[in-house]
């Protein structure tokens, strides 16, 4: 698992909640504008911006909550870029060192500087990639060599921010590597399918030929899952929140292309998936075959619901939910559709997706009391994550009435992220099967124009609108032929 995962996991600890750990200590409200922040119950709510940027920065008496230190460098971006952030933080570190070297404290700077290299190393182990870019490493190296101006005697703070930037390079080249892996593989050939009455041959490969068992089937969909899933990072999320905001349009850098691709990379094998299970049951030309495809993908999808791949069970309902798989009448009149009409069941949209929400629900309870990697399994179905997210945004003001920060949202915000984060931190239990994993990512798809071309070879049209459609289709492959 990426590096990331697991510094979030140690820096929001097992819960979000914002409230002070002990030992922190509490900034002094008289700094600044640190006075502009609320508390309520010992949690902080609201603030202005430059408020929470003072809260971030460490004092002599003082280090920030680590929840609260996630939190906010994960949400800033949402209000400005973190270079500018970075900038920030730099001179509030400056204000605060010139203080301390005019006043009675100036042994105590030494301690202040390893505080801030400790809050940079934070920083950059949860966040790299906001450090790609030169105007960001080089705030950071500007900030750092302000810090080790007073460590001339054994040098402990140099040595940690030397150690601090050499790791933070080496994670900035592991991700361009993977980046640059990502960039080559090629999403399943899309095959443009039978044209009018040409059938496969009959040793065309299917995926009951590479693998029968559904349980085994589910497994390899879950591996698939996991290292996909594993690409996708806290600030990738955030995403969903900047590209709705207009102030985003003024501070997008380089990074937030790589940070959409992450989430487009994973979204699109759902998309596959689907297409691949109606490729699967409309190019299999006798209706016994396709009743028996279908009845195995509809065990597949119960066996993914068993481990807790919602996702991969949401895409092949999605799938066999395709126009051109469910109009096969004649085909589903021999299917046992009992599984189907339960996993519809968990699946059904209403009520904002209630049935799917106690699933899920049930699915982590047990991977946090779980004994063993296979119950700890939990993958939420994307789309709708990624929905909850935006529409949490959405709903709910960035600033408050008095122009504060509405933190309270931020939190939220943060927790949901951390929740699904946890969930991708899993190591898959299940054996790698090359073979099978091959099939799945590699297998030619059909077009939608080609499913609905082997659909109508397979079941004619049953009524006018079919065969005004199927008209309109034939017509279209004979000019192009």
């Amino acid at each position: 698992m990426p590096q990331t995962s697991v510094v979030f996991s140690s820096i929001l600890g097992p819960s979000c909640s914002g409230q002070t750990q002990p030992g922190m200590g509490e900034r002094s409200s008289g700094t600044g504008g640190a006075g502009d922040l609320v508390f309520q119950d010992g949690r902080l709510v609201s603030g202005s911006l430059e408020a929470l940027m003072e809260h971030l920065v460490p004092t002599v008496d003082y280090y920030p909550d680590r929840t609260f230190i996630f939190t906010f460098l994960l949400t800033s971006r949402v209000f400005m870029p973190p270079h500018d952030l970075l900038a920030r933080v730099g001179q509030i570190c400056l204000e605060q060192r010139q203080q301390l070297e005019a006043g009675p404290e100036k042994a105590k700077l030494k301690s202040f500087s390893a505080k801030i290299v400790q809050l940079l190393k934070e920083w950059t182990e949860a966040f790299p990639y906001d450090f790609q870019d030169e105007k960001a490493l080089g705030e950071l190296k500007a900030i750092a060599h302000r810090v080790t101006q007073c460590d001339e005697e054994n040098g402990t703070v140099k040595k940690a921010i030397a150690q601090m930037i050499q790791s933070l390079l080496l994670s900035l080249a592991a991700r361009s590597q993977l980046q640059e892996l990502r960039e080559k593989l090629r999403l399943p050939a899309v095959d443009k399918g039978p044209m009018l009455k040409a059938k496969p041959p009959a040793a065309q490969k299917d995926i009951l030929g590479v693998c029968c068992d559904p349980l085994v089937l589910a497994q390899q969909l879950t591996h698939i899952e996991l290292e996909r899933v594993s690409s996708i990072h806290p600030e990738d999320l955030m995403q969903i929140i900047s590209h709705t905001d207009s102030l985003d349009n003024h501070h997008r850098c380089r990074g937030d292309v790589a940070k959409t691709y992450s989430l487009e990379h994973y979204d699109s094998w759902f998309n596959c998936l689907s297409m691949l299970v109606a490729t699967e049951v409309c190019r299999v030309v006798k209706k016994k075959h396709r009743t028996r495809m279908l009845e195995f993908f509809i065990d597949v999808a119960r066996e993914c619901f068993n481990i807790g791949n919602f996702n991969s069970m949401m895409a092949i309902i999605s799938g066999m939910n395709l126009s051109p798989v469910a109009r096969l009448k004649k085909t589903w009149s021999k299917v046992k559709t009992a599984k189907f009409d339960v996993l519809e069941h968990h699946m059904d949209p209403s009520s904002n997706f209630c049935n799917y929400r106690t699933a899920l629900q049930g699915a982590t309870q047990r991977s946090q009391m779980a004994n063993s990697s296979r119950e700890k399994i939990v993958i939420p179905v994307f789309n709708l994550f990624v929905k909850d997210i935006y529409f949490l945004h959405k709903i709910h003001t960035n600033h408050l009435p008095n122009g504060h920060i509405n933190f309270k949202k931020f939190w939220e915000i943060s927790r949901q992220i951390h929740e699904f984060m946890t969930w991708t931190q899993v190591e898959c239990p299940f054996e790698k099967d090359k073979k099978i994993q091959s099939y799945l990512l590699t297998a030619p798809i059909y077009s939608e124009e080609a499913l609905f071309v082997a659909s109508f070879e397979s079941e004619g049209p049953e009524n006018h609108m079919e065969k005004d459609s199927w008209k309109a289709l034939r017509t279209t492959l004979l000019h192009r032929a």
